[in-house]
């Protein structure tokens, strides 16, 4: 079993795969690795390049098709076996030479994931690095992970904790906060980014929705994932309280002679009653879910990072 497995997704980077070997090949030289790549749907002579440039250390995992990064992540990680995964791009942006610094962080074993911020960024501003710091904002402040940068791919784990992050989506970008729901104890360095110099990026401003879609999810696993009637059974009592209150009011006024119906209050109140209804059943519902997801599986709420016995 190696010690330390790199994890590298890939979607047409053809011109990048050379480079990308003997970069990684000169940095791991030392290191007892591993290297996993993954192709994820690539369309021209990417699967090509690194047959033809690989070591013996090298393996690569190829999609049928495009599923996305956080699937290609997931796929490398599960056909990884060493005692440290780490994550990079193939795009060049990331620099291999910093795997042996992360490596040594994580091994004083005061961190279960230490991952890489890009300080001195080689991207567009209007295009990356504004809509960056925006979504950086609100991840921090949301989910309350601080960690500076989100975006940056590289990262390193113990094996327990990328074994169990369980990407799916494009849940990449919140790999930390998912790290986080098991108790890791997270660390962020400052690490080389470089300018793409081929290949075209996959980023463009439609992501930028997906990001705002995927923190909310984030958000939600965060902070209600075991208990989800928390949110919504107070969301729903709250709502159900004021259009009772309301209706009370209105029979009030009824009772005293006034004509009611048609009053714009009265609709407000009535459907408050029913969305405050709805919400709890919601709530209820997903409790059973929560439930049927950890005991159909025979998951644990909980995670152990040692047993010391005396």
């Amino acid at each position: 079993m190696p010690e330390i497995s790199v994890v590298v997704a890939m979607m047409n980077e053809e011109e990048n795969i050379k480079p990308l070997l003997e970069q990684c090949y000169e940095a791991l030289t030392d290191l007892d690795y591993e290297l996993t790549l993954v192709d994820d749907g690539s369309t021209d002579n990417t699967v090509a390049e690194v047959r033809k440039y690989a070591n013996d250390r090298t393996r690569v995992v190829e999609f049928m098709k495009n599923f996305g990064q956080s699937t290609a992540l997931q796929a490398g990680i599960d056909h990884s076996t060493g005692d440290y995964i780490v994550t990079m791009d193939a795009d060049l942006q990331n620099d291999p030479s910093d795997i042996p610094m992360l490596l040594d962080l994580i091994k004083t074993d005061q961190w279960d994931l230490v991952a890489g911020e890009r300080v001195n960024r080689k991207d567009g501003a209007f295009l990356r690095k504004i809509p960056s710091k925006i979504a950086n904002y609100l991840g921090r402040n949301l989910t309350k992970v601080q960690i500076r940068d989100y975006g940056c791919t590289l990262k390193i784990f113990k094996q327990q904790i990328a074994k169990n992050l369980n990407l799916y989506g494009e849940l990449h970008r919140f790999i930390p906060v998912l790290a986080a729901m098991q108790g890791a104890r997270i660390h962020q360095v400052a690490v080389k980014h470089h300018a793409r110099q081929f290949g075209k990026s996959k980023y463009n401003l439609n992501r930028t929705f997906k990001v705002i879609s995927d923190l909310i999810l984030m958000v939600f696993f965060r902070k209600y994932l075991q208990k989800p009637m928390h949110l919504f059974g107070t969301m729903g009592t709250l709502i159900f309280g004021v259009g009772l209150l309301i209706n009370a009011y209105f029979f009030v006024q009824k009772i005293l002679g006034q004509d009611i119906w048609g009053r714009p209050m009265l609709l407000l109140g009535i459907l408050m009653l029913l969305g405050g209804i709805q919400l709890i059943t919601t709530g209820i519902i997903l409790e059973l879910v929560m439930r049927t997801y950890y005991e159909s599986q025979g998951k644990k709420t909980y995670t152990v990072r040692n047993i010391h016995r005396y």
